[in-house]
């Protein structure tokens, strides 16, 4: 975890080497975060991992060998409170699924600027979770025609969500933490908890990635 005001560390997996090093170049110009180390698959991430205390990692969905997923799942087993921010490219849709399910916090696109890559960190970091909007309106399409393997839970008249806890589902799905949610509605971070935990348990999403999926799915926010 972040402490102090110390630069985030930063872990890079991904298998194309001018990438890395574009994106290390600018990360570390960023002046908010480190690059601590990097892994060209998820074997070697995976083995490299236990050398390095990292905040936040960049993964790769589509690797040779172990992919981001199985990555991803494995790492979270040996540190849990590990923050992983997907790497995506437009057409990699039907694998943000796969993320999801193992426990992935943000999701950005290659394509990004630097700008939108350090508010991921700071947001992810935070305990939060970022979603590209451009990836967020990719998937939006991607629901429309065809089918995905999100929750299945309807939620039911006597269990519909309020209109706060609709109000706290749309900054959710912005990828705002509970207390930057809290001062936006003025609101106390203890009520925003207790909404984000009736919403999780009125949809029957396992966690935040799987909610901002239902959200858009079941047209209960507009992104």
């Amino acid at each position: 975890m972040k402490t102090n005001n110390l630069p985030y560390r930063i872990f890079l997996v991904d298998d194309h080497t001018l990438f890395r090093n574009g994106l290390r170049g600018l990360l570390n110009a960023s002046g908010i975060c480190r690059v601590v180390g990097e892994a060209s698959s998820g074997e070697e991430f995976l083995e490299k991992l236990p050398e390095h205390d990292v905040d936040v990692v960049f993964m790769d969905i589509a690797m040779s060998g172990i992919s981001g997923d199985e990555a991803t799942a494995r790492a979270l087993e040996l540190r849990p409170d590990l923050k992983v921010i997907t790497l995506s490219m437009f057409g990699d849709e039907d694998y943000y699924y796969r993320m999801v399910s193992v426990g992935a916090k943000g999701f950005l696109l290659k394509s990004s600027d630097i700008d939108e890559v350090v508010t991921a960190i700071e947001t992810v970091a935070a305990g939060g979770s970022y979603f590209s909007q451009e990836l967020l309106d990719s998937l939006v399409s991607c629901l429309h025609t065809t089918p995905q393997p999100t929750p299945e839970v309807v939620i039911e008249d006597d269990e519909a969500l309020s209109e706060r806890e609709l109000e706290v589902l749309l900054e959710i799905c912005k990828g705002l933490s509970n207390q930057q949610i809290a001062d936006k509605l003025f609101i106390s971070k203890r009520t925003v908890d207790k909404h984000r935990a009736n919403i999780l348990d009125k949809t029957g999403c396992p966690n935040t990635a799987n909610l901002v999926v239902y959200a858009i799915k079941h047209k209960l926010v507009e992104i």
